[in-house]
């Protein structure tokens, strides 16, 4: 795999841009995807790229790797989408660092005739060749109801939020908040941003016990954040405590099995990278392709949490026509 660390070239890209150079041609095979995802680290873009990478070589087609080098970086996320309108791919998947920052330098790729798909979150309104990912607010309310059933309908609980102002963090977070309103013996002791990060989830529930002497559940809106906050819990004498999370990732799920976790709401990375690449791909070889692809996510529990441990690239892709219904 090869991943992009490109320099700055905004006047230059922005200016070739506007120009409206023609598109490169789509191919029957060989094309070339820029693939976007957020950063080296998170686990979840690793089975991303890993998805991306094994449909891409099922379809003779070529992947470039754009990863900032320091995680969620907008500049960087900048120049990289500046490259790609210099080097001229023939198919982009994008998933938003910043969707408003990005948006204008999206739209101009498209319409110089770069095919963009949007996969993984939303990345605002434009005409995207389709978008593949899965619905973050379900994927929060179901695992919120998971736990409070898990805790018999009471019990205080605490939130560990994504990126504010980001959508999949807010729309899981509204997840959570839908599901506590059916359950009015469940008291939210606490809801703050751990922005999908482990260390910075180990030490918001650092605080937090630090705080409040009866917490029954944490509810984090990935799983790094929620590994860190399992480790806090388990540091303080109290790994009794419920922990749910968002993701899958294996390391995560390794915890469900050993019961350092309670579930996971599945967002597959991995399903995600294959369904968009196989989806653009087809798209800009003539076929008629569904412009929104939503992937139903499972509940990873103990008792069926196997699948899930098998390496990303291990996996088999599955086919978009798996999905053609959602």
């Amino acid at each position: 795999m090869k991943t992009r660390h490109v320099k700055h070239l905004r006047l230059l890209s922005a200016a070739l841009i506007s120009c409206g150079l023609s598109a490169a041609p789509a191919l029957a095979a060989g094309e070339v995807i820029a693939a976007f995802t957020k950063n080296q680290v998170d686990p979840h873009f690793e089975g991303v790229r890993a998805g991306v990478e094994q449909m891409a070589k099922k379809m003779n087609a070529t992947i470039r790797q754009y990863v900032p080098t320091k995680p969620n970086n907008i500049t960087e996320g900048m120049s990289q989408l500046e490259d790609v309108g210099v080097t001229r791919p023939n198919l982009v998947l994008f998933m938003p660092i910043d969707p408003k920052a990005q948006l204008p330098t999206i739209k101009r790729l498209i319409e110089s005739g770069t095919p963009v798909l949007n996969y993984n979150d939303k990345a605002g309104d434009a005409p995207y060749l389709a978008f593949v990912g899965q619905d973050d607010y379900k994927l929060g309310y179901d695992i919120a109801k998971m736990l409070f059933d898990h805790l018999g309908g009471k019990g205080n609980v605490v939130i560990l939020e994504g990126i504010k102002g980001s959508n999949t963090g807010d729309e899981r977070k509204r997840g959570f908040d839908a599901a506590l309103k059916e359950y009015p013996n469940i008291k939210l002791l606490a809801s703050q941003p751990a922005n999908f990060q482990r260390l910075l989830g180990l030490q918001v529930m650092e605080n937090l016990i630090q705080q409040h002497s009866e917490i029954n559940g944490v509810i984090a809106a990935a799983d790094a954040s929620a590994l860190g906050a399992a480790e806090a819990l388990k540091a303080a004498g109290r790994g009794n405590v419920a922990v749910v999370s968002i993701n899958g990732v294996p390391e995560a799920v390794e915890a469900v099995k050993n019961g350092g976790l309670l579930a996971i709401a599945e967002f597959n990375g991995f399903k995600i990278g294959c369904v968009a690449t196989e989806i653009g791909l087809k798209a800009i070889r003539g076929e008629a392709m569904p412009k929104r692809v939503v992937i139903p996510g499972a509940i990873i529990t103990k008792a069926n949490h196997s699948e899930w441990l098998v390496p990303f690239q291990q996996r088999t892709c599955p086919a978009a026509a798996d999905y053609a219904g959602h």
